[in-house]
């Protein structure tokens, strides 16, 4: 039995489940549900089986070290990281993944998921896998879906030929658009349409040969920037000139709406896109009163609501809720009634709009290295909770206009401060002058963290110089 090849896209935003998923760390690398991120949950599902490889990965350049950091805590080791030079959605991204595996294997079998579903019951969604292989042996590309229980207007649907059924794959007898709830009730009512999960299996061979025949305009950048890609401490860099002139489209109008080869495999084991804080609140436990509740949460006389907060910091209280969702972070509180959950977006939009930095930064920026947080912020001044990985370090660098503080409260710390080097452990500090040579590493085996405090006349991250890096960082960047 041959393998599949996993091929896992981890480029979106997320921007519906905003203030947790936000451009800077979107949805699939946030805890939403349990203890695991999406991505994590998806790359678990993809692995630990003799019916998979190690998975390919598609992403780019500012979650590659996110990606690599979730995937090492749970035991996964990829098989390749391709990183997009920039966003051009799921066509180019799924045709430069079938040209890096068509050189090894152009026989090989591929499976495309998204990072940022949920799928609970794994070894029902293996079955469902197994049940399109067949499939693949007349060149078919295999579609997903997901037997509805309700009208939803948020997804495409997949009408079934049902008169030519198979025993594991019915063909596909049309896409459906995003209906309105009269069009979706009435498909609901009738039976033989599925909701499109956005998953597919197909053969590289036969995937490419669709791009050929229904998308070749994408062909000849998509193939430069996997030609010209080179390798950047074990990831794959697309190259960013000829990947700029592939058309943004998806997968689906690019090939499979004009694909007459289409097999779907029904899957009615649970599944959520959590394309909104109403589905995390569908997919949660609820109490008696339909009401979810997060650590640090409190509601009083609710109904239908949700209550989460983000920060351990930060307590929420609801009173006489009923239908709404309120989500607080440090930095941002969403209070929204829970049918217009699919309107978050607008929040984002109303942001961005006012420059607030909220709508597209997370308050936890992660680094190679691990993460750091501002805990204050004033005109000459800022203080930092800094995270690092055990064995990690940041670069030797220095400032032009400020000097910090550092005082260890977990861990050891190894400071180079000029020509010193020192062991720093709890409870004890030690001060970086103003453009002084620096670096900051954790030897130890556990995780280390410091308060940074940092004063002078600009506190910006782009005020660095960098004189060494093992993450090979350039001037100027973050960390």
């Amino acid at each position: 039995m041959q393998a599949i090849t996993p091929v896992i896209l981890c480029g979106g935003s997320g921007t519906r489940l905003w203030p947790v998923s936000r451009k800077s760390y979107p949805k699939q690398f946030a805890r939403l549900v349990d203890d695991t991120s999406l991505f994590q949950a998806t790359a678990e599902r993809l692995s630990g089986s003799a019916c998979f490889t190690k998975p390919v990965v598609v992403t780019n350049s500012d979650f590659r070290f996110v990606v690599t950091e979730q995937l090492s805590a749970i035991g996964i080791d990829p098989g390749a990281i391709l990183i997009e030079p920039e966003g051009r959605n799921t066509a180019p991204a799924v045709l430069a993944a079938a040209l890096h595996l068509s050189r090894k294997d152009p026989e090989a079998a591929m499976l495309v998921a998204p990072s940022d579903h949920r799928i609970p019951d794994r070894e029902s969604f293996r079955a469902a896998v197994e049940n399109g292989r067949a499939a693949l042996e007349q060149g078919k590309l295999v579609l997903f879906g997901i037997h509805p229980d309700r009208p939803e207007t948020g997804y495409g649907y997949l009408e079934l030929d049902l008169a030519n059924a198979g025993p594991a794959t019915t063909p596909l007898k049309r896409f459906v658009e995003k209906p309105d709830a009269e069009t979706a009730a009435k498909m609901l009512a009738q039976g033989g349409f599925l909701w499109n999960a956005g998953i597919f299996l197909f053969r590289v061979k036969d995937i490419l040969a669709a791009f050929e025949r229904y998308a070749p305009g994408l062909l000849a950048p998509v193939s430069a920037a996997v030609d010209q890609a080179e390798v950047d401490l074990g990831f794959l860099r697309l190259a960013p000139g000829p990947w700029s002139e592939a058309e943004d489209i998806s997968i689906d109008y690019a090939v499979m709406e004009k694909s007459d080869a289409l097999e779907v495999v029904p899957f009615d084991s649970g599944w959520s896109d959590l394309g909104g804080w109403d589905a995390i609140w569908r997919e949660l436990e609820q109490d008696e009163n339909g009401v979810v509740c997060s650590e640090g949460a409190t509601a009083i006389d609710c109904e239908g609501s949700m209550l989460r907060t983000g920060s351990e910091a930060i307590e929420i209280v609801g009173i006489g809720l009923k239908d709404v969702i309120a989500v607080a972070m440090n930095d941002a509180v969403l209070v929204a009634s829970k049918d217009r959950a699919q309107d978050v977006k607008l929040a984002v939009d109303a942001l961005k709009k006012k420059g607030a930095k909220q709508a597209v930064e997370f308050p936890m920026d992660h680094r190679p290295w691990g993460w750091f947080e501002s805990l204050v912020v004033g005109s000459r001044f800022q203080v930092k909770r800094i995270h690092v990985h055990p064995g990690a370090s940041l670069s030797l660098q220095s400032h032009f206009h400020r000097s910090e503080h550092w005082i260890v409260v977990e861990g050891t710390a190894r400071v180079t401060v000029d020509d010193e080097v020192k062991l720093v452990t709890e409870n004890e500090s030690v001060y970086i002058p103003l453009g002084a040579v620096h670096r900051m590493e954790n030897p130890g085996k556990m995780p280390m963290v410091l308060i940074e405090v940092q004063t002078g006349s600009y506190v910006g991250e782009d005020d660095i110089v960098r004189y060494e890096d093992v993450y090979a960082r350039g001037q100027g960047a973050k960390g």
